[in-house]
């Protein structure tokens, strides 16, 4: 994801709203997400489909290594000899 810019990037509600289609290809050409603001606040983030679904894939990777490591630290996996032997008896046969 690129990094924001501060000039082109934040925009309050009402300028979304007048110019949403202008905006929405800024967000697609730029590779960009675009913050809105209300009331000088950030209140939302707009983010290209293909970005935001790299996003979720990624958040779900971490999740699986987050899991991994707690069944890990609980003693619940196999050292490498034993995953080694397991797999080659899984699919040389």
């Amino acid at each position: 994801m690129g990094q924001i810019n501060l000039e082109q990037d934040i925009k309050p509600l009402s300028e979304f709203r007048a110019n949403t289609a202008a905006l929405v290809k800024q967000v697609k050409e730029t590779q960009r997400p675009l913050i809105i603001t209300q009331h000088g606040k950030s209140s939302a983030v707009l983010l290209d489909v293909k970005k935001y679904q790299s996003l979720l894939d990624k958040i779900e990777i971490l999740q699986d290594v987050q899991l991994a490591e707690k069944q890990l630290d609980e003693g619940k996996g196999i050292g490498h000899l034993e995953a080694r032997k397991r797999i080659h008896e899984r699919y040389s046969g």
